[in-house]
């Protein structure tokens, strides 16, 4: 049974600023898309087209129209935002593709463009400084009418797009990479890392983008020919790609009001590391109502709901034990008043404002806000007073 976004919830969402769209204000997101698209025109030397679509789609768009099975793990609302049975927010960019595929039915002629789809995407993730729950993505599909494309372009295209993230007049030791990787939508489907170097020196691959051959029942399901039609589909998270390219280990700050941080987001310059707020961190014990309900991607988007505007504070939500009430002691079992099939999760808060020190107070007001949401049991252990 799918669990939907109430109307707050979902105005929440659709509130968000899409820090690539240049006319949400200038951001250095926009500028890095820009040189990303810019790249690819210059290489194969065609017309690119930016769509900014409506992050509400329809599920089949979402979901059927690109390959996914019936069953597929991402439909559950543990990971997906949905709106009604039919309707939901999109997951990926990959959403507003096939209406584009769609469109190009009528094209009889030759045809070889660009398309970038990008935007926020909206998912249960954990909490960490890598992971929000509204990245951003970009999709970049290459469309050819009357001509072939194939491995050779794919690699050109990784290739452009490692130069335009991370050039080497600022990242000259970059090296990349493209392993074996499976896509609902693409043949021949590629996984693209590369190997940067972090501020203690050392070397760390990390995913920059997927990629492939645009699958033959993709462009069928459009009523475009494979015979005649072919393309390539790259899938790029930006705010990864924007955080390389500035050597910004926080992802929080790209959305940062705090004026020193803003004003060092305004072009691809090196980030200049800004006076660090101490950590403050907090330890819960829950009882949740099974071991199944102990998913981080779970807790993490219930302690963002419960917290509202002040989420910006969780730097990280870390599960340290599930235990069964089977596995505790007895006298632990009567202080919680577990029952057999309750579990007791221990789990770690990391509370960080990016622009102030949080005094001890707020801290258990807010660690006190997120046991009230996560909790199921019949003992409260609330320690704000």
């Amino acid at each position: 049974m799918k669990n939907y976004l109430t109307p707050s919830e979902l105005q929440a969402a659709l509130s968000l600023r899409d820090l690539s769209d240049p006319a949400q204000g200038p951001h250095a997101m926009s500028l890095l898309l820009a040189e990303i698209t810019t790249a690819l025109e210059r290489l194969w030397s065609i017309a690119v087209e930016t769509h900014r679509l409506s992050p509400l789609v329809a599920t089949a768009d979402n979901y059927d129209r690109l390959g996914y099975s019936p069953d597929d793990v991402t439909r559950d609302s543990r990971h997906s935002r949905h709106v009604s049975p039919t309707v939901m927010l999109r997951s990926h960019t990959s959403a507003g593709v096939p209406a584009l595929l769609d469109s190009l039915h009528g094209e009889m002629g030759h045809y070889d463009r660009l398309h970038a789809v990008p935007g926020p995407v909206y998912r249960r993730d954990t909490i960490d400084r890598t992971h929000v729950g509204a990245p951003h993505q970009v999709d970049l599909w290459r469309l050819k009418a009357r001509g072939l494309l194939g491995s050779a372009e794919l690699d050109q295209m990784m290739a452009a797009v490692v130069d335009a993230v991370l050039p080497a007049s600022v990242c000259p030791d970059v090296q990349w990479r493209s392993t074996p990787a499976t896509h609902h939508y693409t043949d021949t489907g590629r996984q693209l890392d590369v190997l940067v170097t972090q501020p203690d020196g050392s070397r760390e691959w990390l995913e920059l983008a997927e990629c492939g051959l645009v699958a033959a029942q993709v462009l069928r399901g459009s009523g475009l020919d494979p015979r005649r039609w072919a393309g390539l589909a790259l899938g790029l998270g930006l705010d990864r790609a924007l955080m390389l390219r500035k050597g910004i280990r926080d992802i929080r700050l790209l959305r940062s009001e705090n004026p020193e941080v803003r004003a060092q987001l305004l072009d691809l310059n090196p980030y200049r590391p800004v006076s660090v707020m101490p950590e403050v961190r907090r330890d819960l014990s829950l009882v949740l109502g099974s071991a199944a309900e102990a998913d981080v991607e779970l807790l993490g988007d219930r302690a963002r709901t419960a917290l509202g505007a002040e989420a910006e504070m969780l730097a990280a939500l870390e599960i340290r034990a599930v235990t069964p009430a089977s596995g505790l002691p007895t006298a632990a079992v009567e202080r919680l008043r577990l029952t057999p099939d309750q579990v007791n999760v221990l789990l770690r808060l990391v509370l960080q404002p990016l622009d102030r020190t949080l005094t001890d107070g707020e801290a258990n007001l807010l660690r006190d806000r997120v046991y009230l949401a996560l909790h199921r049991g019949r003992v409260l252990e609330l320690i704000s007073g």
